[in-house]
């Protein structure tokens, strides 16, 4: 098949249970007809498309599904997110956007649009499989579910924010919905956030008259669907549907304790809307996300160049905030003004508050102790979507309705004060005030977890990292300022292994 959206195979898993979770065939070892038969068959290549976001990919660079957009796109590229990794600016600085021969630049689309071709094979057949009926509703509309995340997600890398859109007018996405490999133009952008908002309508509908539910958090269900229409809906402005959805997508998924949240973010718990599994009898090894960002974690990408929270954002967070625990606070000690690495002095007394930190690893000052590893060397479910999130989206767009800004403030205590996470907090800012506020504990509640650079690119607001010598922590080659202007306004070009074989985009 020549489109590189079709460069791939349906993946069935075998087993939906424990060891043989993540164990796959290509369909084609099996056929087709064999393959979507029956609605249990069905329902393993639903569970394919689960292993397809945890599984590796193009034998380099650490490409892992989900974890390396978290990883690569949200937060290396990110407002507050320091790594010691100055060969990696290109990346970090985010000056690839426009090379189109990119690996980098390649490997979300090649990665989602794995995704979205096998979803479209489980969506065009599922209603053929022996089965009940509700069955067969249950798995398409989480086949949808996927396929929605998945151009949602292109759109925020591959398109122009909202914003810079022209209402919509501007370039959208290749917007496969069938087993089709023939040459297809781009859609528009309001055209991908139609597909997108038609894809969640229908499976939630599907999802309802079904009458099931999932057994696992890996499994779609109809809160995911929810939960990717509130932020679909946020990234395209349409913030009636962002709220509405939001406070949908949250329902059954109370916010984490204090001491859940110092668990490590590796299990999920009451507030995990949505995550990918991950356990020691099916490792990525080297290559998983944990392996990259776990303070635990044996890995040399950890142990080397362990993950940090910018200086600035870390000084913002107040001292009565249980968050704060979760990285090194260099008051006291000395470290490098020109790296960030820690003292001896330093690295003991990290090792006191934290003794599983390997004893290779080396200590940065503001170095992350929020993500472990559940085992070596980077084993742990990984989580996509938090009903915390959804608090600040909700937040967020009643913010631009102009709604009333005692609940806003409301939400950012219930989520703030009343979780625990600091019992202190209060909030009596309004205006432009208010809107900081939500951006501001949107940084703190979600460092880490890949949002960073997306929200920086939605709002349309500049990254700023500040060097040693100005009172920050980043190198002065990674201490840049990128305005929304800068580096294509911060939109990957549509890579070359699409263009060069897809005669209809350019």
């Amino acid at each position: 098949m020549k489109k590189l959206s079709y460069l791939l195979l349906i993946i069935l898993a075998c087993s939906s249970c424990a060891k043989d979770y993540l164990e796959t065939v290509p369909t084609n070892a099996i056929g087709k007809p064999t393959t979507f038969a029956t609605t249990a068959n069905a329902a393993l290549a639903v569970n394919g498309l689960a292993k397809l976001m945890t599984r590796q990919y193009l034998s380099s660079q650490g490409f892992n599904g989900e974890g390396t957009i978290k990883m690569y796109y949200g937060n290396y590229p990110g407002n507050h997110f320091y790594v010691y990794l100055n060969g990696w600016a290109p990346i970090i600085n985010a000056t690839f956007n426009e090379n189109t021969a990119s690996i980098y630049c390649y490997y979300p689309w090649y990665y989602y649009y794995m995704i979205i071709g096998n979803a479209n094979s489980i969506i065009v057949n599922v209603d053929n499989a022996e089965g009940t009926e509700a069955e067969r509703q249950f798995i398409k509309a989480q086949a949808l579910t996927y396929r929605a995340y998945a151009f949602m997600m292109l759109s925020q890398l591959y398109c122009n924010r909202w914003s810079d859109s022209n209402g919509g007018t501007a370039a959208g996405l290749v917007l496969r919905l069938d087993e089709s490999t023939d040459d297809m133009p781009l859609s528009t952008l309001k055209e991908t956030y139609d597909q997108i908002y038609a894809d969640l309508d229908n499976a939630i509908a599907l999802f309802t008259a079904s009458g099931k539910t999932r057994e696992k958090n890996f499994d779609p269900d109809v809160n995911v669907a929810y939960a990717i229409y509130a932020r679909a809906a946020l990234n395209r402005q349409d913030y009636a549907n962002a709220e509405a959805n939001a406070v949908k997508a949250r329902e059954g998924y109370a916010l984490m304790s204090v001491a859940d949240y110092k668990a490590g973010f590796a299990n999920p718990n009451g507030e995990w809307i949505w995550g990918s599994y991950g356990a020691s009898d099916e490792t990525l090894y080297y290559y998983s996300y944990f392996a990259y960002i776990a303070y635990n974690s044996n890995a040399s990408a950890v142990r080397t160049y362990p993950k940090c929270i910018s200086k600035l954002l870390y000084e913002q967070i107040p001292a009565t905030d249980i968050r704060k625990d979760l990285f090194l606070d260099p008051t006291g000690y000395t470290y490098s003004a020109s790296s960030g690495e820690g003292s001896a002095a330093l690295a003991s007394h990290a090792r006191e508050l934290y003794p599983d930190i390997q004893s290779t690893a080396k200590v940065y000052a503001y170095m992350q102790f929020k993500i472990k590893a559940n085992d070596l060397p980077g084993v742990g479910n990984m989580n996509h979507f938090r009903s915390s999130e959804m608090y600040l989206v909700e937040a967020e767009a009643k913010y631009f309705q102009h709604e009333s800004a005692a609940e806003i403030q409301q939400l950012l205590e219930e989520l703030t004060a009343a979780s625990g996470r600091d019992p202190d907090y209060t909030c009596t800012k309004t205006g432009t005030d208010l809107l900081n506020e939500i951006k501001l504990y949107r940084a703190i509640e979600l460092w880490g977890e890949g949002f960073d650079w997306f929200d920086m690119k939605r709002w349309g607001d500049n990254i700023q990292r500040t060097s040693f010598a100005n009172g920050g922590n980043y190198t002065s080659t990674l201490a840049v300022t990128i305005t929304p202007d800068q580096n294509n306004k911060w939109t990957w070009k549509i890579p070359l292994k699409e263009t060069d074989y897809n005669e209809l985009v350019e």
